[in-house]
């Protein structure tokens, strides 16, 4: 017999997450796909049945499916929040998700893209309205390292052209402040009056689609993906490895490394810290063709 799910709790744990904790659009859908996920495991045994030895076979499933250890770190995270909110606000006795731990994923460092491919992806020629708006889209996250949720939600009022700065809200509702290059000040007064043609007087998105509704996130890597393809490179863009591009070469250039965390919204140095790690394969690389005696007989 299959047991019933009460699956309006996911509603209201999702109206918790934006109402009272304030997360953005994109988190709380992360959360949705994890709950709907658990929902689909468990779908033979009721939430406040849960016990730990469920969540390991769960785990396996996922294992046994492919998902990395990273990808089910994170489901695990989401399932341990839901059961929290459980406890707490509907009396469930435990959450069965703590003290579990997902499979050891290989530490990987970040791609990014070299400085060559980076100026060729973002330098759009076409004066199509969409063109227009993906060589803004570009130009931006290339210019001030933004995750994609951060740029999918900017407002007109986020820019200040005069001093070229535009205000972004992060994760945890955290705002900073982040230069924007000239490159991308440029493209952005280009997109500007393009835009005027799509949006209503009461859209404020600074980026919409062709419907003048707010760009998604997922459009947004469909297009960045085209653009990498129509520009000739052929690794696999997208947005993130633009703001990983973003923070090696600048930290390449400057060797700032707190000046690179601030700007990317990391809160701890410990997150920004690995750029030094590419920083260094760049350095080494460039020893072993230089250097005499790095060379191999």
């Amino acid at each position: 017999m299959v047991a019933r799910q009460p699956v309006d709790y996911c509603q209201q744990y999702l109206e918790y997450l934006q109402f009272e904790r304030g997360l953005s659009r994109l988190t709380i859908e992360n959360y949705r796909r994890d709950i709907k996920l658990l929902l689909e495991l468990s779908s033979e045994q009721a939430l406040a049945a849960l016990q730990p030895s469920h969540i390991r076979r769960f785990i396996a499933t996922l294992h046994g499916r492919g998902l990395g250890g990273k990808s089910i770190a994170r489901h695990l995270s989401g399932w341990r929040g839901f059961f929290d909110y459980l406890a707490q606000r509907h009396g469930y006795s435990h959450n069965p998700c703590h003290d579990m731990r997902a499979p050891k994923a290989p530490k990987s460092l970040p791609h990014a893209l070299s400085i060559d491919q980076a100026v060729k992806l973002v330098d759009i020629k076409s004066e199509d309205t969409l063109a227009l708006r993906d060589h803004a889209i570009l130009e931006l996250f290339y210019s001030s390292g933004l995750r994609l949720s951060e740029l999918v939600d900017l407002d007109l009022h986020d820019l200040n052209m005069q001093e070229g700065t535009v205000t972004v809200t992060g994760k945890g509702s955290k705002t900073r402040i982040v230069p924007m290059g000239g490159h991308a000040i440029k493209a952005i007064n280009t997109w500007l009056p393009a835009r005027t043609a799509l949006a209503s007087e009461a859209e404020q998105a600074l980026f919409l689609n062709r419907n003048g509704q707010r760009i998604s996130g997922r459009a947004i890597q469909y297009r960045i993906k085209h653009w990498a393809l129509k520009q000739g490179i052929s690794s696999n863009v997208h947005p993130h490895m633009l703001r990983h591009s973003f923070a090696t070469h600048v930290l390449q250039s400057s060797s700032d490394l707190r000046a690179v965390q601030e700007m990317l919204g990391h809160a701890n140095i410990s997150t920004t810290q690995v750029y030094t790690h590419l920083d260094f394969q760049h350095l080494a690389k460039v020893y072993d063709a230089a250097h005499p005696r790095a060379r191999k007989k």
